[in-house]
């Protein structure tokens, strides 16, 4: 079902379905100060940008492990996020996952009092520390069939985000970027911007700290320990400024446990958070070709990969899927090798890097000629199709660039009627639609197509579902994400047509 269009001036939460009215007058100074005066002496971090990364972080910044800290939320106040401020300050956080430890450390959040969310840029000014955590996206051009055609960079926001921070900030504030940026952009753009508006504040200039530090965030079961509990890289601008991002990280990580990492440069760390997801990405690309090998063959890849993963060099190999989706593997690549480009002025970019971005792009829509190829001649027209999951990754409510989008629209535009379930997201923002978190309605009328789209740990062994999908007339199955066992597979082909990308010709 669609959801309605709403007004420019009101947020709607997608958890709840409260409709907040956004304030005519932005002045939220009264509300700050008021939270601030109820934590005298506390050192106040502001974590700018409450997305997947920005609101976890402020968490882990309100249960510091070695620090009592107030911490500012902010976040823009339009009719896509003004909803998120109102959440937090109304007991609700706006980010739903599997990591108990989120609602455990909001429930103590709550109870100290410590965490407040506002839209009112004043917040900076009070700031000792002000951590960098909104959105730096990559805008593609694609083709119908999901191939890259050009992309650009494009820093506009970014560099608003921080003209905001250094158009309110003290003049020796920690300034720490987690946001995942172009290698050179700490030392190019935002030391520049910073220093350029502290000079026309008539401050000084000398004074702050600007380090980077990016995050690994893993939403899902490790959601807070992928912040709290695991290996940290970091640097700063200068040795002032490392040694004060480190001071500071080491309130909020468990650094006994494990280490930080200290690198030569901003522009080292930038590199590394780049260089890690392109990795991931060109490995991912690296299968597609293979399990289309795969399917011709009629060989089982994921027998295959099992086999080889015995060997400890090749752990990480990657398995089939429908796509790569979320905020990093899908823009990381074109992020570095912009920068070569335009930030270091090379003649060239990274075009291996490139190249797994494209092909990773066109998944989902291979995963859609697939299932036409099997279901056979004809029109999908009218055929009622049950998606078993919307976001990118199992056990998260993150829709953001995630594959099933594109499939979802090859879907509509064959004239489908679409049904969609997940456990952990209620509207789909991207496409404007609700979905349903009880996929046992569904069952009630006919279903022609069900497709696994995210490995949610819901559907793994799920007997109730193996059920319902053997009470209906025959229909035809499609898990991308393979995740069906040997036992699921030879149930489910007694009565019914199944298919697994990747593992050749069931029959």
């Amino acid at each position: 079902m669609m959801q309605p269009s709403i007004a420019s001036n009101t947020s709607v939460s997608p958890l709840t379905g409260t409709t907040y009215e956004i304030p005519q007058q932005l002045d939220d100074r009264r509300n700050i100060d008021d939270f601030l005066s109820g934590h005298p002496g506390k050192p106040v971090v502001v974590v700018q940008g409450l997305g997947f990364v920005g609101a976890v972080m402020a968490l882990v910044c309100a249960n510091a492990l070695t620090e009592e800290y107030a911490v500012l939320g902010i976040e823009l106040p339009t009719s896509y996020t003004f909803w998120k401020i109102q959440s937090i300050n109304d007991g609700v956080f706006p980010v739903v996952a599997a990591d108990k430890k989120v609602d455990e450390f909001h429930r103590k959040a709550l109870e100290k009092h410590n965490l407040f969310a506002t839209y009112d840029p004043y917040a900076y000014s009070k700031a000792d520390v002000i951590i960098i955590d909104v959105n730096l996206d990559v805008q593609k051009d694609l083709k119908s069939d999901g191939e890259l055609l050009c992309y650009d960079v494009d820093l506009t926001n970014f560099r608003k985000a921080i003209e905001a921070v250094g158009n309110h900030c003290n003049e020796d504030v920690l300034i720490l970027v987690e946001t995942t940026v172009p290698p050179g952009t700490c030392q190019m753009i935002v030391k520049p911007i910073i220093t350029e508006c502290l000079s026309k504040r008539g401050l000084a200039v000398d004074k702050f700290r600007l380090g980077h530090s990016y995050e690994r965030v893993m939403p899902g079961p490790d959601y807070v320990d992928s912040i709290q509990n695991f290996f940290r890289v970091y640097s700063g601008i200068d040795d002032v400024s490392a040694l004060a991002t480190e001071r500071f990280l080491r309130t909020i990580v468990s650094t006994e446990q494990y280490p930080l990492t200290r690198l030569g440069s901003t522009s080292a760390t930038e590199m590394a958070k780049v260089l890690e997801n392109s990795f991931r990405a060109m490995n991912i690309a690296f299968m597609v070709e293979w399990s289309r090998f795969a399917e011709e063959a009629g060989v089982n890849l994921y027998e295959v990969v099992a086999a080889i993963r015995m060997r400890p060099t090749h752990r990480n190999i990657m398995l089939p899927g429908i796509g790569v989706g979320g905020y990093c593997l899908t823009k990381d690549p074109l992020l570095a090798s912009w920068a070569r480009q335009h930030l270091f002025q090379s003649g060239e970019g990274l075009s291996e890097s490139e190249q797994g971005v494209r092909i990773n792009d066109k998944m989902p829509v291979y995963a859609y000629e697939f299932l036409k190829k099997w279901i056979g001649p004809g029109s999908l027209a009218g055929s009622r199709v049950l998606l078993l999951g919307v976001s990118y990754r199992s056990d998260v409510g993150d829709t953001r660039y995630s594959p099933v989008e594109r499939f979802f629209d090859c879907l509509i535009a064959d004239g489908c009627e679409v049904l969609l379930h997940d456990y952990y997201v209620n509207f789909w923002e991207e496409t404007r639609r609700t979905v349903s978190s009880d996929y046992e309605a569904f069952f009630a009328d006919r279903l022609d197509i069900i497709v696994i789209t995210t490995a949610h740990s819901g559907y793994t062994s799920s007997a109730r579902l193996i059920k319902l999908i053997l009470q209906q007339e025959p229909l035809f199955i499609l898990d991308t994400v393979g995740l069906l066992s040997e036992h699921e597979i030879d149930l489910l082909s007694q009565k019914h047509r199944v298919r697994v990308i990747g593992r050749g010709d069931l029959t």
